[in-house]
Parts: C-alpha cells; structure tokens; sequence
C-alpha cells in the first residue's frame, strides 16, 4: 500500500521528468516480466524520474488484459522500490476502470491514470459519474487524461475537483489551447497539469507557459539521457536547445512515426530494438514498423547528439 498521499503525489510528479515504459511481449505477444523489470529497473536508474507509469498508452495498455494490466503494475512497483512514485493506468467502462484502480491499490501503486473510457462518446455528465466512480474507489491520487471520446470542459474538471479530493492531476492529450488556458485558469494550482500529446517533447515549451511543467516521454524509453537533457533545455526556456532537439531527433522521428497508423508505440518499441534493448512485437491489432522504417530511425539515432 502506497504511503504517498495524493497531494504529495501531484507535487513530485510536478517535479520532473515522467516515463511510460513500453511493456514487453514474446514472439508470442506474452507478457516478458523479467525483461520489463529489467527495463524498468535501467529507466529509472538515471535517478530523475519523478513518475514511472506502467500499463499506459506507451504501455499498451488497450491491449492487454485486467489480469495482464494488473501483473504489469505489480511487476513496476517490485522494481521501483519506492524510488519514484508508481502510477498505474486503468481505463475501459467504469466497473473495469473502477476494478483497475482497487487492483492498483493494491499492487502497491501510488496513483490511477485513468485513461479515457471504451467507445463510447458520452455527455460531461457521463463523464463527470465515470471519473467520479473511479476516485472513489481508491484513495490514490488519479490523474485523468483528457483525449479522444473523454474531454472534460473547465467547469466538470472544477466539479469533480470540488468533490473529490484526490484528483490531483490533469493529462492533456487534445492540444485545444483555448481549453488548455480555461482549465488552468479557473483551477490554477489545484492540479498538477501533465503534456501527453503524442511525442510530447514538441509541445513542451509552448505547454510550459501554460502552467505544464511535466510531461509524459515516451523517448525516453530508448534515449533517457537525451530526454532529460532535452526536459532541461525545456525548463530553462532554452529555446536554442530546444528547437535544435526538435531540428535534430524530434521531426524527423515524427516524420517516420507519421508514415502509418497507429504507429506512436511501435516507434517507441523500434527505438528500443534500435539501441539493442529490443522490448518484443506490439501486439495487434498495432503493427511493428517495417525493415527499411527500422533502419532509418536506427540511423537517426546513432546520428542524434546530445541536446
């Protein structure tokens, strides 16, 4: 059981650096567990992090079981060790989110990423019951990610911000800068706002003047060191560093990544093999990248320099 509260939760995460690690499969798309703590276990040894995210979207967590989701949670807390807070990814219909998030509790997480609900697109007041019933099944701290068929207006994110005291995070995955501003304005400090548009790095610095001081990296899977040093220029408003990361590494990495659907994980998992950490096959219905894609971004990266 977690000993972080829910305001310590969004504060440290606030702090730094959050990593999404990808979940690794067999030729046989099983679950790896010993390679993923391993994984782990090399993400977080840079000392940075200031939350490690298991079974979220880099994680593929829509493609994995309740029972799967749960052993992936429990395997990233084993590892963690307390170093960083552990926040776990739950989503689907409310009962099985609502599930996900006692079962994280569970597991030892420290909070709930509730990603957005199954199919469906409902009303704010749909939405409003779904992530209401979530925060009170559990007394972690719950991050809500607001994308595709579940976005929250400023006025239903202040209600359940009223009623629930441990919602204490916000993930924007719309890239609406009005509703981004109307959010952060009428909230302000209440929350603790994470980037999670996909590839995150390029919206850093324009999100950081909206009060985003973190974000989700999925980069840093296979190139921590440079996404950290990327975070720093970030911070620091070195638009110089910055755009020479975005020049450099960032656009042509999307350039591949834009080449086929659903491709925002499989390059994740490709930049990994590209480094000789090779995490396994996506699982479908996702595809991996091709032979040719592979070998340009395998070049990419070797040809990369330090922010």
């Amino acid at each position: 059981m977690s000993k972080m509260s829910p305001q310590e939760l969004a504060q440290t995460l606030a702090k730094g650096l959050l990593s999404f690690p990808v979940t690794h499969f067999d030729k046989d798309q099983q679950f790896q567990e010993a390679a993923y703590r391993e994984h782990c276990a090399w993400l977080l040894s840079f000392k940075r992090l200031t939350g490690l995210f298991p079974a979220g979207g880099t994680g593929e967590f829509f493609s994995l079981t309740p029972a799967e989701v749960g052993k992936v949670v429990a395997a990233a807390v084993a590892e963690t060790k307390g170093q960083t807070p552990v926040v776990a990814g739950a989503g689907y219909g409310t009962a099985i989110a609502v599930d996900l998030a006692r079962s994280a509790e569970a597991n030892g997480a420290d909070g709930i990423l509730l990603l957005p609900n199954y199919l469906m697109t409902p009303n704010q007041e749909g939405l409003i019951a779904h992530v209401e019933a979530v925060c009170k099944a559990t007394r972690l701290g719950v991050v809500v990610y607001n994308r595709d068929n579940a976005v929250l207006n400023e006025h239903s994110v202040a209600r359940l911000c009223d009623r629930n005291p441990n919602l204490v995070g916000f993930k924007d995955g719309v890239g609406d800068v009005e509703l981004m501003m109307r959010i952060y304005a009428k909230l302000g400090d209440r929350l603790t706002y994470v980037g999670g548009l996909p590839t995150a790095e390029t919206f850093a610095l324009p999100y950081l003047e909206m009060g985003v001081t973190t974000y989700s990296s999925a980069i840093y899977n296979f190139m921590p060191e440079w996404a950290l040093a990327f975070y720093d220029a970030v911070r620091a408003k070195d638009h110089g560093k910055v755009m020479k990361g975005l020049k450099e590494f960032v656009l042509p990495y999307l350039d591949i990544r834009n080449e086929s659907k659903g491709y925002a994980v499989s390059i994740v998992k490709a930049g990994l093999a590209a480094v000789g950490r090779d995490p396994g096959p996506v699982r479908t219905p996702l595809t991996d990248l091709t032979a040719e894609q592979q070998q340009r971004l395998t070049t990419l990266i070797k040809a990369t320099k330090p922010v």
